[in-house]
Protein backbone atom coordinates (compact mmCIF):
# COMPACT_ATOMS: atom_id res chain seq x y z
CA UNK A 1 0.00 0.00 0.00
CA UNK A 2 1.25 3.52 -0.93
CA UNK A 3 2.11 6.30 1.47
CA UNK A 4 -1.28 8.45 0.31
CA UNK A 5 -3.80 4.91 1.40
CA UNK A 6 -1.95 4.57 4.45
CA UNK A 7 -2.31 7.63 5.30
CA UNK A 8 -5.91 7.66 4.53
CA UNK A 9 -6.84 4.86 6.31
CA UNK A 10 -4.38 6.20 9.59
CA UNK A 11 -7.01 9.72 9.37
CA UNK A 12 -9.89 7.33 9.30
CA UNK A 13 -9.05 5.19 12.00
CA UNK A 14 -8.39 8.24 14.39
CA UNK A 15 -12.28 8.88 13.57
CA UNK A 16 -13.53 5.66 13.64
CA UNK A 17 -12.27 4.79 17.60
CA UNK A 18 -15.87 4.38 18.66
CA UNK A 19 -15.44 3.74 22.56
CA UNK A 20 -18.19 1.96 24.39
CA UNK A 21 -21.94 2.45 25.70
CA UNK A 22 -22.37 0.05 28.63
CA UNK A 23 -21.26 -3.64 26.73
CA UNK A 24 -21.62 -2.57 22.99
CA UNK A 25 -19.53 -0.05 20.97
CA UNK A 26 -20.73 2.93 20.52
CA UNK A 27 -21.75 3.70 16.59
CA UNK A 28 -18.62 4.58 14.52
CA UNK A 29 -19.01 8.01 12.59
CA UNK A 30 -16.37 9.41 10.27
CA UNK A 31 -18.64 12.77 9.58
CA UNK A 32 -19.58 15.22 11.97
CA UNK A 33 -23.51 15.82 12.90
CA UNK A 34 -26.17 16.42 10.08
CA UNK A 35 -27.67 19.08 12.09
CA UNK A 36 -24.30 20.94 11.47
CA UNK A 37 -22.81 22.51 8.39
CA UNK A 38 -21.89 19.97 5.98
CA UNK A 39 -19.07 21.64 4.17
CA UNK A 40 -17.65 23.53 7.21
CA UNK A 41 -14.26 25.13 5.82
CA UNK A 42 -13.91 23.66 2.92
CA UNK A 43 -13.16 25.36 -0.68
CA UNK A 44 -14.95 23.98 -3.43
CA UNK A 45 -15.50 25.04 -7.17
CA UNK A 46 -18.92 25.00 -9.68
CA UNK A 47 -18.78 25.89 -13.07
CA UNK A 48 -21.75 26.56 -14.90
CA UNK A 49 -23.38 29.25 -12.10
CA UNK A 50 -24.58 32.06 -14.12
CA UNK A 51 -28.37 30.99 -14.60
CA UNK A 52 -30.32 32.32 -12.25
CA UNK A 53 -32.35 29.09 -12.22
CA UNK A 54 -29.60 26.92 -12.75
CA UNK A 55 -28.53 23.76 -10.40
CA UNK A 56 -24.96 25.91 -10.50
CA UNK A 57 -26.22 28.93 -8.53
CA UNK A 58 -28.70 26.76 -6.05
CA UNK A 59 -25.96 24.64 -5.35
CA UNK A 60 -23.69 27.52 -4.60
CA UNK A 61 -26.58 28.68 -1.81
CA UNK A 62 -26.47 25.28 -0.24
CA UNK A 63 -22.85 25.06 -0.03
CA UNK A 64 -22.69 28.86 1.65
CA UNK A 65 -24.93 27.68 3.87
CA UNK A 66 -23.59 24.88 5.01
CA UNK A 67 -20.40 26.15 5.89
CA UNK A 68 -18.09 26.73 3.15
CA UNK A 69 -15.01 28.44 3.50
CA UNK A 70 -14.89 29.98 -0.09
CA UNK A 71 -17.13 29.24 -3.13
CA UNK A 72 -15.56 30.05 -6.99
CA UNK A 73 -18.47 30.62 -8.96
CA UNK A 74 -17.61 29.85 -12.54
CA UNK A 75 -19.09 30.28 -15.74
CA UNK A 76 -18.59 31.16 -19.76
CA UNK A 77 -21.16 34.09 -19.42
CA UNK A 78 -20.72 36.61 -16.47
CA UNK A 79 -24.31 38.38 -17.44
CA UNK A 80 -25.73 37.21 -13.62
CA UNK A 81 -22.41 36.01 -11.53
CA UNK A 82 -21.62 39.58 -10.16
CA UNK A 83 -25.37 39.74 -9.15
CA UNK A 84 -25.31 36.01 -7.12
CA UNK A 85 -21.57 36.97 -6.17
CA UNK A 86 -23.36 40.22 -4.46
CA UNK A 87 -26.44 37.79 -2.91
CA UNK A 88 -24.15 35.58 -1.02
CA UNK A 89 -21.52 37.85 0.16
CA UNK A 90 -24.89 39.72 1.49
CA UNK A 91 -26.54 35.72 2.78
CA UNK A 92 -22.95 35.06 4.41
CA UNK A 93 -20.53 37.19 4.74
CA UNK A 94 -17.98 35.08 6.49
CA UNK A 95 -18.04 33.16 3.05
CA UNK A 96 -15.96 34.38 0.72
CA UNK A 97 -17.39 34.69 -3.04
CA UNK A 98 -15.16 34.42 -5.98
CA UNK A 99 -16.37 35.18 -9.30
CA UNK A 100 -14.86 33.60 -12.25
CA UNK A 101 -15.74 34.16 -16.46
CA UNK A 102 -14.18 30.80 -18.29
CA UNK A 103 -14.72 28.41 -21.10
CA UNK A 104 -14.86 25.17 -18.74
CA UNK A 105 -13.52 23.34 -21.50
CA UNK A 106 -10.12 25.90 -21.54
CA UNK A 107 -7.39 23.66 -19.67
CA UNK A 108 -5.48 26.53 -19.04
CA UNK A 109 -8.25 28.26 -17.22
CA UNK A 110 -9.14 25.33 -15.19
CA UNK A 111 -5.91 25.15 -14.02
CA UNK A 112 -6.01 28.78 -13.26
CA UNK A 113 -8.99 29.05 -10.94
CA UNK A 114 -7.19 25.64 -8.92
CA UNK A 115 -4.11 26.85 -8.66
CA UNK A 116 -5.67 30.23 -7.53
CA UNK A 117 -7.93 28.53 -4.77
CA UNK A 118 -4.38 26.46 -3.30
CA UNK A 119 -2.16 29.30 -3.42
CA UNK A 120 -5.35 31.03 -1.23
CA UNK A 121 -6.35 28.40 0.67
CA UNK A 122 -3.81 25.93 1.04
CA UNK A 123 -6.73 23.19 -0.17
CA UNK A 124 -9.32 22.46 -2.57
CA UNK A 125 -12.38 19.87 -1.14
CA UNK A 126 -15.20 19.92 -3.79
CA UNK A 127 -15.18 20.42 -7.64
CA UNK A 128 -18.84 20.39 -9.02
CA UNK A 129 -18.27 20.49 -13.29
CA UNK A 130 -21.97 21.55 -13.73
CA UNK A 131 -21.02 23.67 -17.01
CA UNK A 132 -23.25 21.93 -19.86
CA UNK A 133 -25.39 23.06 -22.88
CA UNK A 134 -28.46 21.29 -24.16
CA UNK A 135 -27.15 20.14 -27.59
CA UNK A 136 -28.65 20.72 -31.03
CA UNK A 137 -32.12 18.85 -30.00
CA UNK A 138 -32.27 17.25 -33.49
CA UNK A 139 -33.06 14.23 -35.71
CA UNK A 140 -30.31 12.29 -35.61
CA UNK A 141 -29.54 12.84 -39.67
CA UNK A 142 -29.94 16.25 -39.42
CA UNK A 143 -27.24 17.02 -36.88
CA UNK A 144 -23.83 17.76 -37.92
CA UNK A 145 -20.32 16.42 -37.11
CA UNK A 146 -19.07 20.20 -35.70
CA UNK A 147 -22.45 20.16 -33.58
CA UNK A 148 -21.88 16.80 -32.23
CA UNK A 149 -18.27 17.57 -31.34
CA UNK A 150 -19.49 21.04 -30.07
CA UNK A 151 -21.76 19.26 -27.57
CA UNK A 152 -19.08 17.04 -26.38
CA UNK A 153 -16.41 19.34 -25.97
CA UNK A 154 -18.44 21.67 -23.39
CA UNK A 155 -20.54 18.76 -21.59
CA UNK A 156 -17.69 16.16 -21.60
CA UNK A 157 -14.13 17.67 -21.97
CA UNK A 158 -14.95 19.98 -19.59
CA UNK A 159 -15.78 17.15 -16.92
CA UNK A 160 -12.85 15.41 -17.40
CA UNK A 161 -10.50 18.66 -17.01
CA UNK A 162 -12.20 19.56 -13.78
CA UNK A 163 -11.79 16.04 -12.78
CA UNK A 164 -7.96 15.50 -13.93
CA UNK A 165 -6.80 18.74 -12.23
CA UNK A 166 -8.99 19.12 -9.09
CA UNK A 167 -7.93 15.28 -8.41
CA UNK A 168 -4.00 16.66 -8.52
CA UNK A 169 -5.11 19.70 -5.96
CA UNK A 170 -6.91 17.14 -3.67
CA UNK A 171 -4.21 15.02 -3.25
CA UNK A 172 -1.48 17.87 -2.24
CA UNK A 173 -0.57 17.81 1.46
CA UNK A 174 -1.36 20.95 2.94
CA UNK A 175 -0.66 22.41 6.57
CA UNK A 176 -4.71 23.18 6.50
CA UNK A 177 -5.44 19.58 5.01
CA UNK A 178 -2.52 16.72 5.58
CA UNK A 179 -4.38 14.25 3.86
CA UNK A 180 -5.81 13.75 0.30
CA UNK A 181 -9.03 13.78 -0.13
CA UNK A 182 -12.46 15.33 -2.00
CA UNK A 183 -15.40 15.18 -3.74
CA UNK A 184 -15.86 15.64 -7.52
CA UNK A 185 -19.21 15.28 -8.93
CA UNK A 186 -20.06 16.39 -12.23
CA UNK A 187 -23.56 16.89 -13.64
CA UNK A 188 -24.64 14.15 -16.64
CA UNK A 189 -28.53 13.63 -16.74
CA UNK A 190 -30.98 10.70 -17.00
CA UNK A 191 -30.61 11.06 -20.73
CA UNK A 192 -27.31 9.69 -19.83
CA UNK A 193 -29.09 6.86 -18.05
CA UNK A 194 -31.70 5.68 -20.64
CA UNK A 195 -32.49 6.83 -24.32
CA UNK A 196 -35.31 9.31 -25.37
CA UNK A 197 -34.73 11.23 -22.91
CA UNK A 198 -32.37 13.89 -25.66
CA UNK A 199 -31.05 14.08 -28.46
CA UNK A 200 -28.51 11.68 -29.49
CA UNK A 201 -25.55 14.18 -29.20
CA UNK A 202 -27.35 14.99 -25.57
CA UNK A 203 -27.25 11.96 -24.43
CA UNK A 204 -24.02 10.34 -25.91
CA UNK A 205 -22.35 13.90 -23.92
CA UNK A 206 -24.34 12.86 -20.24
CA UNK A 207 -23.74 9.01 -20.45
CA UNK A 208 -19.78 9.85 -21.24
CA UNK A 209 -20.23 11.89 -18.09
CA UNK A 210 -20.90 9.23 -16.06
CA UNK A 211 -18.57 6.93 -17.55
CA UNK A 212 -15.86 9.77 -16.77
CA UNK A 213 -16.86 9.62 -13.11
CA UNK A 214 -16.79 6.06 -12.86
CA UNK A 215 -13.42 5.22 -14.16
CA UNK A 216 -11.70 8.00 -12.38
CA UNK A 217 -13.07 6.53 -9.27
CA UNK A 218 -10.37 3.69 -10.17
CA UNK A 219 -8.06 5.99 -11.23
CA UNK A 220 -7.88 7.79 -7.96
CA UNK A 221 -8.14 4.18 -5.83
CA UNK A 222 -6.95 4.81 -2.58
CA UNK A 223 -6.50 8.55 -2.84
CA UNK A 224 -9.66 9.17 -0.45
CA UNK A 225 -10.92 11.31 -3.31
CA UNK A 226 -15.20 10.03 -4.62
CA UNK A 227 -16.20 11.16 -8.13
CA UNK A 228 -19.95 10.84 -8.55
CA UNK A 229 -22.62 11.97 -11.39
CA UNK A 230 -25.79 13.23 -11.03
CA UNK A 231 -28.37 12.93 -13.55
CA UNK A 232 -31.03 14.71 -12.95
CA UNK A 233 -34.58 14.53 -14.80
CA UNK A 234 -36.64 17.82 -15.52
CA UNK A 235 -35.48 20.51 -13.70
CA UNK A 236 -36.49 24.45 -14.37
CA UNK A 237 -33.39 25.72 -15.48
CA UNK A 238 -32.09 28.05 -17.67
CA UNK A 239 -31.86 25.45 -19.82
CA UNK A 240 -35.41 24.18 -20.19
CA UNK A 241 -37.30 27.46 -19.45
CA UNK A 242 -38.84 27.61 -23.05
CA UNK A 243 -39.89 24.23 -22.46
CA UNK A 244 -42.19 25.78 -19.63
CA UNK A 245 -42.55 28.98 -20.73
CA UNK A 246 -44.35 27.65 -23.46
CA UNK A 247 -46.46 25.19 -21.20
CA UNK A 248 -47.53 28.11 -18.85
CA UNK A 249 -48.29 30.28 -22.21
CA UNK A 250 -50.83 26.90 -23.00
CA UNK A 251 -52.08 26.34 -19.95
CA UNK A 252 -50.49 22.68 -19.70
CA UNK A 253 -47.94 22.88 -17.15
CA UNK A 254 -49.53 20.19 -15.31
CA UNK A 255 -48.54 17.79 -17.88
CA UNK A 256 -45.11 18.67 -17.34
CA UNK A 257 -43.51 15.26 -15.47
CA UNK A 258 -45.97 13.07 -16.43
CA UNK A 259 -44.31 10.63 -17.26
CA UNK A 260 -42.58 10.24 -13.66
CA UNK A 261 -44.05 8.87 -10.58
CA UNK A 262 -44.17 12.89 -8.92
CA UNK A 263 -45.50 13.75 -11.42
CA UNK A 264 -44.01 16.91 -11.61
CA UNK A 265 -40.75 18.78 -12.68
CA UNK A 266 -38.33 19.93 -10.16
CA UNK A 267 -36.63 22.91 -9.20
CA UNK A 268 -32.77 23.37 -9.01
CA UNK A 269 -32.69 23.38 -5.15
CA UNK A 270 -33.73 19.45 -5.56
CA UNK A 271 -30.70 18.81 -7.13
CA UNK A 272 -28.80 21.25 -5.03
CA UNK A 273 -29.60 19.33 -2.06
CA UNK A 274 -28.21 16.01 -3.15
CA UNK A 275 -24.79 18.10 -4.92
CA UNK A 276 -24.63 18.75 -1.19
CA UNK A 277 -24.61 15.21 0.47
CA UNK A 278 -22.53 14.25 -2.10
CA UNK A 279 -19.99 16.74 -1.49
CA UNK A 280 -19.94 15.93 2.43
CA UNK A 281 -18.22 13.66 4.48
CA UNK A 282 -21.61 12.22 5.50
CA UNK A 283 -21.81 10.48 1.53
CA UNK A 284 -17.48 9.44 2.38
CA UNK A 285 -18.12 6.15 1.10
CA UNK A 286 -20.23 6.78 -1.75
CA UNK A 287 -17.86 6.74 -4.80
CA UNK A 288 -18.66 6.21 -8.83
CA UNK A 289 -22.09 5.93 -8.64
CA UNK A 290 -24.69 7.88 -10.93
CA UNK A 291 -27.33 9.55 -9.12
CA UNK A 292 -30.81 9.91 -10.56
CA UNK A 293 -32.80 13.12 -9.40
CA UNK A 294 -35.65 12.11 -11.63
CA UNK A 295 -38.34 11.63 -9.63
CA UNK A 296 -38.40 8.21 -10.59
CA UNK A 297 -38.33 8.47 -14.37
CA UNK A 298 -35.80 6.09 -14.62
CA UNK A 299 -37.01 3.58 -12.23
CA UNK A 300 -39.19 1.76 -15.06
CA UNK A 301 -40.71 2.29 -17.99
CA UNK A 302 -43.42 5.00 -19.06
CA UNK A 303 -46.39 3.56 -19.76
CA UNK A 304 -49.63 5.29 -20.64
CA UNK A 305 -52.36 4.46 -17.25
CA UNK A 306 -55.52 2.55 -18.58
CA UNK A 307 -53.54 1.28 -21.49
CA UNK A 308 -52.14 -1.68 -19.89
CA UNK A 309 -54.28 -4.56 -21.24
Amino acid sequence: MTSAPKRRLQALSEQLVPGTFENIPRVRQIAPDSAGPRLKDKVCIITGTNSPLGIGRATAHQFAQNGARAIYMCDFSDQYLPVHERELQSLYPEVEIHARKFDASDEEAIKAVIADAIESYGRLDVMFANAGIVGTNKHLEEIEAEDFMKVLRTNVLSVFLATKHASAAMRLPTASKPHPSGSILATSSVAGLRSNAGSTDYSASKAAVISVMQTSCYQLAGTGIRCNAICPGLIETGMTAPLYEMARSRGSEGRIGQLNPMRRGAVADEVARVALFLASEEAGYVNGQAWAVDGGLSAGHPVVLGKLA
